[in-house]
């Protein structure tokens, strides 16, 4: 039984040990292709037997967290929010601090303290002593286990202060309520500023969530996108958001398009134009017909591309994520031995070796090494989809740093792509109408864009209609096929020509029929392509299938010094290979001939409009053919790694400083709580900053 793909979405995850619990769990199971996302709150893994989905299920929930149903979510109680949390635990905590500025007595009286700290003690034991408990039950002991023991600390240690009546020297609730409130704070502070890490994916869904005018029988009717089925006709009038993919069928319109593509321009939409789900129509109106609905729309492989994107690791991460999982056991045993060493060694007294021991506790902080990364791979990620280049991992990031060499493409890539016949050339007992229904019949049937422009061109054009069958592509050849009286027919690079702009031939029986001329123009912005990449220290390289003397045309237009030509895909593989030899290599391309070579660059970059074979094989996708994409993604990407960098930077120079800085006693619990509880929020500014960082326009 095939394998198929799971998906849960899963609340109360609110660091990165929280993801590595369920994440353990399920490869524990036996689970394959795990991703969990504690940010997006997703939880994915591949299983062929959907019978042990109610079990996986529970024992995700034993670990305290909780699956809900992604059409049916209820809002969090009012007393689960951790905003409300806060308010009720501050409301207790701010008159247990007044008796350390205030002399009134009934301030210092230890049962009116302990009536203030046990609500907020208790709520510290449902929020941080549950989910400390399954961390440990799982195995990955997470922060809240060393704001568990530090909180119960002072409280125990207080109460039997209290109970036995040793004075108020023995009493520190204020320092078990304060951790408490402080780290709910940072909490409300963290979660908010974790939403806005994904905010790019949530404006995208948002998308979805519209209205869509189907036409029916006796007029139309409204209904929920998500309720279109491929086929049906819908309308689009001024202003509205075009609900699904779809082909129009009449009208004309202008359509903006920058929420999926980032062109900024507003795409004019005529009859056979496509418009995609998620643009809104700006000027006039259509009739479409739905083409890719639900899964299959574009916005929503976009959406699901981000998210894999985004729960991808790069190989940076590893670090903080080993340390992390080990973090939480070497503090408490740090903690440990600072309350050995002060109590029996300096003497310093059974209270003054506790706070010392609770300061190592509270002020540790792992969760920023775990936010350290896949925070500012979800903003980088989110940027760059907000400029039309959709990243399918976050190792892709890492790779592209000290990137040495650009492979390109010629035709589609850094030429328009938009092809047209200049001369048919007709053997003798051939006519041109002859040659253009051949052709027609044979391309309809490729994928590559030459193919799709010339079928365009065509079919305005007069033509004898030709029904062909048995149609196969032969990667960097050409295309052949067979008619109904079983003629064997092929069309392909020109040999033995006549003219070198003829650069197609067309045969019958490996007899030529025709020689074709077909064209194609630089595109208006590859040159300042070129000229940043060699501004930054990039080399640039032209590698095509095409004859090394339009290539040479092309490469010296740019200023393309390294020319690779006539290379059929082996050939592209085995330069790819060459250049990823002597430093980091991106492949850009857009056809079937490339897709090899795509897939065996460090990293490989598709148009929206290239072959699907080519936007599988590539590890980046630029949904706009604005080649300026390409610079905006190498500088997206350095932003998003040198943010990475000085988060770890952060987080591992916080706890190294902090925790000898605690131990010996120079910061107490209290400080420590404030300093971990915005730690964390430190890491997160740090990547929302990608938000703003410039990018070239």
């Amino acid at each position: 039984m095939a394998e198929q793909l799971v998906e849960l979405n899963v609340t109360g995850m609110h660091c990165n040990n929280c993801a590595m619990s369920i994440h353990k769990l399920l490869e524990k199971k036996g689970l394959h292709d795990v991703l969990v996302s504690f940010a997006s709150e997703e939880v994915k893994f591949s299983t062929a037997d959907q019978s042990i989905l109610p079990q996986i299920i529970k024992d995700i929930e034993g670990l305290g967290f909780k699956v809900v149903d992604e059409e049916n979510v209820q809002p969090t109680p009012f007393y689960n929010k951790v905003e409300n949390k806060f308010i009720f635990c501050s409301i207790f905590t701010a008159p247990l601090l007044l008796h350390m500025f205030l002399p009134w007595n009934w301030l210092h009286n230890s049962v009116f303290q302990l009536i203030l700290c046990l609500p907020v003690f208790l709520v510290g034991c449902l929020h941080f002593g549950k989910s400390a408990y399954s961390s440990l039950k799982n195995g990955v002991p997470n922060m809240d286990v060393l704001i568990f023991i530090g909180s119960a600390s002072a409280f125990i240690y207080s109460l039997v202060g209290t109970i036995q009546n040793l004075g108020e020297h023995y009493l520190f609730y204020e320092t078990s309520a304060t951790i408490i409130t402080l780290v709910l704070l940072g909490n409300v502070f963290e979660k908010r500023s974790v939403n806005q890490t994904t905010s790019a994916v949530k404006d995208l869904m948002k998308f979805q969530q519209v209205k869509a005018i189907r036409v029916i029988k006796n007029g139309t009717e409204v209904i929920n996108a998500k309720d279109v089925l491929s086929g049906d006709v819908l309308l689009i009038n001024e202003g509205d958001q075009i609900p699904v993919d779809g082909e129009v069928i009449s009208g004309d319109a202008l359509v903006n398009e920058a929420m999926i593509t980032g062109e900024s321009m507003p795409v004019a939409k005529t009859k056979y134009g496509s418009v995609i789900g998620g643009t809104i129509l700006q000027q006039g109106n259509l009739r479409i017909m739905a083409t890719k609905v639900g899964s299959n729309s574009t916005l929503s492989q976009i959406i699901d591309l981000m998210k894999k994107a985004q729960a991808a690791k790069p190989p940076v991460q590893k670090l903080g994520d080993k340390v992390a999982s080990i973090f939480v056991p070497v503090v408490i045993l740090i903690a440990l031995a600072t309350f050995v060493i002060t109590y029996l060694i300096t003497d310093a007294g059974l209270q003054r070796s506790m706070m010392n021991a609770i300061a190592v506790l509270v002020i540790s902080c792992p969760c920023a090494m775990g936010l350290a990364t896949p925070t500012a791979v979800m903003v980088g990620l989110g940027r760059a989809a907000k400029n039309g280049i959709l990243i399918k991992g976050g190792d892709t990031i890492e790779a592209v740093a000290n990137t040495k060499y650009v492979l390109f493409d010629k035709t589609g890539t850094l030429t328009t792509g938009k092809f047209s016949i200049k001369a048919i050339k007709p053997e003798d007992g051939f006519t041109t109408e002859q040659i253009r229904g051949v052709i027609t019949a044979i391309e309809e049937r490729s994928n590559h864009p030459i193919a799709r422009s010339l079928v365009a061109e065509l079919h305005a054009l007069p033509q004898q209609k030709v029904i062909l069958r048995n149609a196969q592509e032969e990667k960097g050849l050409g295309m052949r096929a067979e008619d109904v009286d079983g003629h064997r027919y092929f069309l392909g690079t020109a040999k033995h020509k006549t003219n070198d702009s003829f650069n197609l031939s067309l045969y019958r029986n490996q007899v030529r029929m025709a020689q074709i001329a077909v064209d194609d123009t630089i595109k208006a912005d590859a040159a300042g392509l070129i000229a940043q990449l060699k501004k930054d220290g990039i080399i640039p390289v032209l590698v095509s299938g095409d004859k090394k003397s339009r290539c040479t045309v092309v490469a010296d237009a740019l200023g393309i010094d390294e020319i690779h030509a006539e290379m059929l895909p082996d050939d592209k593989l085995k330069v790819v290979d060459m250049y990823r030899k002597k430093g980091k290599t991106i492949m850009i391309g857009d056809g079937i001939n490339d897709a090899p070579a795509l897939t065996q660059a460090d990293v490989g970059v598709s148009m929206n409009d290239a072959s699907q074979i080519a936007i599988q094989s590539a590890k980046v996708i630029l949904l706009n053919t604005d080649l300026q994409s390409v610079v905006k993604f190498l500088q997206i990407s350095r932003h998003t790694l040198l943010t990475i960098k000085q988060n770890l930077f952060w987080a591992f120079a916080y706890n190294i400083i902090a925790i000898p800085v605690a131990a010996l006693g120079f910061l107490n619990p209290m400080v420590g709580a404030l300093a971990m509880a915005f730690s964390d929020l430190i890491v997160i500014g740090n990547s929302l900053r990608l938000k703003v960082k410039k990018v070239n326009s």
